[in-house]
């Protein structure tokens, strides 16, 4: 045949490795397999996982050939470096040995395929030293299949060994991992593969520039396999000499120093600018998407500069040099702000029907708020703010009454259990409020009752959350104005649109929980207000005593339109601890100590 009815072999196959040695990025996989070669520990089933193209099949077979070598003079053993030239040898590598099975999984799923394989095991050896299956995308199997499978993979001949390959190991069962050797193979780093590509265009007497090389490493993500099929596409594309543009042209990518030039533009608030340049950059055939995933890149770098000045390896060094200014330049604050709008848009630019429009309103954005301040800024802009100058100085923020003007309110007393309504809605004089907060404190319970059975009505609220009854605690809460509660006894007024039978299910239910006979009466008195109306009241008066606060004041002039959506009082529990009476004996200059320190 001559040269040119050769077909040509694409470089993923014409340079699959043969041996571990060409197995790159593995290393300690590599090891691994060649000292249970030596040392004749080879188990029975192996499985291997890792992304598409990193070399798990490739893996496989390299293990059948070392399994199944006999060197050159056909006297030798399982050996970690085949030799490639014997029998066995080439038999394997050119997929026509008889006792290499390999299986593609993806296409025969069925119990009936894997009922076949299962047969042959039982046969010994045609002409190698083991039987090897190899089964590739092996999470295709079905279940039936793996059921098949599994007694003669806990316990096959010893003559039988069975090589799994698999992109998903999380769908492989536990019963099969369970029985094989696992090992994950690494996603090959970028600079590993620039220079195995580099050596591949070496020997295919093709000139290729280094950050071409680096481009296609990086779109690899990883994957040995991918890479070369892009170098191979750069190749006939390129016509022999692979340069950075063509590879650009190619795989649709960014010039980073337009990027770098775009970040720039974007955090110093020139918003015409940073839109010129994407547009600039769209019309060059770069895709909206992929400009900010590399936008995403830039902040990263940028910020893994200011943090640790020898970080970006990955990075090339004239990348890392015009990233260093902007690392002295820019706060981290501004940059992990960046970094969360970036991340945001990209979601936006891949949902939108227009994503080079969605992309500038990114940019837009992020030219907007490159003004805005710090969170340290704004602090200090709020702390020099008139209202808080004008305010009175129990006011001024940091000063040791600040905590007390907005730390937490006493809360009101709760009704003792029973007695503080009576039948007609008359008040004693002098009556604790009624017991509706979520905060009450149960009063001590009374040896005469049992201690499950309610001593107030906010704890028959708390019971029902405690039961899972959300339906009737909603319907306490939002109908019931209490007029009278002691345990075994409640009065109250329903009000309108309350359920007709909810002292019915009211009474029901606490006689199921607390094994006593409880009288639930309804009446015409006023009563307290509902617990729903009481939260109401606490949460206006609340959000009313802190915005007259100085401080909050300040805030809303910072940022008009801004609203009070909630009030969260995180120090309640600490100025309750500083609150409680020290024991006797604790006083003096302990309680000094503390109070300075406070």
């Amino acid at each position: 045949m001559s040269a040119e009815e050769i077909p040509y072999r694409v470089l993923a196959r014409k340079y699959r490795p043969a041996t571990f040695a060409g197995l790159i990025g593995q290393e300690a996989m590599v090891r691994t397999l060649q000292n249970a070669i030596r040392s004749g520990r080879v188990a029975h089933a192996f499985l291997f996982t890792g992304v598409r193209g990193v070399g798990k099949t490739t893996t496989a077979r390299i293990l059948a050939r070392a399994l199944n070598c006999i060197g050159p003079d056909g006297k030798g053993g399982p050996t970690p470096e085949p030799c490639g030239i014997c029998p066995q040898c080439r038999a394997i590598g050119e997929d026509r040995h008889v006792d290499v099975i390999e299986m593609d999984a993806a296409s025969r799923t069925g119990v009936d395929d894997i009922r076949e394989l299962t047969e042959g095991v039982r046969y010994r050896p045609v002409s190698g030293r083991f039987k090897i299956y190899i089964i590739d995308e092996v999470h295709m199997l079905s279940k039936n299949a793996f059921n098949a499978l599994l007694k003669t993979l806990e316990e096959p001949p010893p003559d039988v060994k069975f090589l799994f390959a698999t992109t998903e190991v999380q769908k492989v069962p536990l019963t099969v991992l369970s029985r094989c050797q696992s090992f994950a193979l690494r996603r090959v780093p970028a600079e590993l593969l620039r220079r195995h590509y580099a050596n591949v265009a070496a020997k295919e007497g093709v000139e290729a520039e280094p950050a071409a090389l680096a481009l296609i490493a990086r779109a690899a993500d990883g994957s040995v396999r991918d890479g070369l099929s892009l170098l191979d596409q750069a190749i006939a594309l390129s016509g022999g000499s692979v340069s950075e543009k063509a590879v650009r042209e190619m795989l649709g990518a960014v010039d980073r120093s337009f990027v770098f030039d775009l970040f720039e533009s974007v955090l110093k608030g020139e918003a015409a600018s940073a839109l010129g340049l994407l547009r600039r950059l769209y019309e060059g055939g770069a895709d909206p998407l992929s400009v900010l995933q590399e936008l995403l890149r830039v902040c990263h770098l940028v910020t893994v500069l200011k943090l640790v000045a020898e970080a970006g390896e990955s990075d090339s060094e004239e990348e890392r040099q015009r990233a260093r200014p902007l690392a002295e330049k820019l706060a981290v604050p501004a940059l992990a702000r960046a970094w969360q709008m970036l991340l945001r848009g990209l979601e936006e630019v891949e949902t939108a029907p227009a994503p080079l429009q969605a992309a500038e309103m990114v940019l837009v954005r992020l030219s907007y708020v490159a003004d805005l301040p710090s969170p340290a800024e704004l602090v200090e802009a709020i702390q020099k703010s008139p209202s808080l100058r004008t305010g009175s100085a129990s006011g001024s923020l940091g000063g040791p009454s600040s905590a007390d003007s907005l730390g937490p309110r006493a809360k009101p007393t709760p009704a003792e259990a029973g007695g503080a309504l009576r039948i007609g809605g008359a008040r004693s004089q002098g009556a604790a409020e009624p017991a509706f907060a979520e905060e009450a404190q149960a009063p001590a319970l009374d040896p005469g009752i049992s201690r499950g059975v309610p001593q107030s009505f906010a704890e028959v609220l708390t019971l029902c959350d405690e039961k899972r009854e959300p339906l009737l605690r909603v319907h306490l809460a939002r109908y019931v104005h209490l007029v009278d509660f002691e345990p075994g006894r409640i009065e109250f007024r329903p009000a309108e649109g309350a359920p007709h039978n909810l002292a019915n299910r009211l009474g029901e239910r606490l006689r199921e929980w607390t094994g006593e006979r409880w009288v639930v009466a309804i009446t015409d008195a006023e009563g307290a207000p509902t617990f729903k109306e009481e939260e109401l009241r606490q949460s206006r008066e609340e959000k009313a005593e802190v915005a007259a606060h100085p401080l909050v004041r300040a805030v809303f002039e910072t940022f008009p339109g801004a609203t009070m959506l909630a009030i969260r009082e995180r120090f309640r529990e600490v100025e309750a601890e500083r609150e409680t009476p020290l024991a006797e004996g604790e006083e003096g200059g302990e309680a000094n100590g503390e109070g300075e320190g406070a």
